[in-house]
């Protein structure tokens, strides 16, 4: 319990307003979406991609069939791997389809992946713009502010 006059870090007060949005599982995606190489290796990250993660599911898009094949053996080995980068069970299963895998770009300060988002109010974006001021980070500040107001537009329908 806080007592008065004390002080919540920055990281505790975006961890609860994520849980209140329910923001969690997108903000580890995203996070999943920059890192993949560092988190799961570049031979498997050169034929797969996080594409979402939807339920506690992984959907993981694969390069092509026998790709797929081997990753199904890896399962278990590629869950125990996440949830240790996500530090708590995030991921409970892994769904592996065929696909295109996005082609990243040479730059490493250029983002690797263009969220697409609906279109929101504008009054939504404004509010969660407020909300993210105070993030210094511009790319972490544009991409949560998006998200709340994506998130506020959806709770006000």
């Amino acid at each position: 319990m806080r007592t008065h006059g004390s002080l919540d870090s920055f990281s505790a007060i975006l961890s609860g307003l994520a849980k209140r949005l329910g923001l969690q599982s997108h903000l580890f995606e995203l996070r999943l979406q920059q890192q993949w190489r560092e988190i799961i290796g570049e031979p498997i990250a050169s034929h797969t991609w996080p594409a979402q993660v939807r339920f506690k599911k992984l959907y993981l898009l694969v390069r092509n069939s026998v790709w797929l094949q081997q990753l199904t053996f890896l399962k278990p080995t590629l869950l125990a791997k996440l949830n240790k980068q996500a530090g708590a069970d995030v991921i409970t299963d892994i769904a592996l389809r065929v696909g295109e895998i996005p082609a990243l770009t040479q730059d490493p300060a250029a983002p690797t992946h263009v969220l697409q988002l609906p279109s929101v109010s504008e009054a939504a974006l404004l509010e969660a713009t407020a909300h993210a001021a105070a993030i210094q980070d511009p790319e972490l500040r544009n991409r949560l502010a998006q998200m709340m107001a994506e998130a506020f537009s959806r709770s006000r329908r």
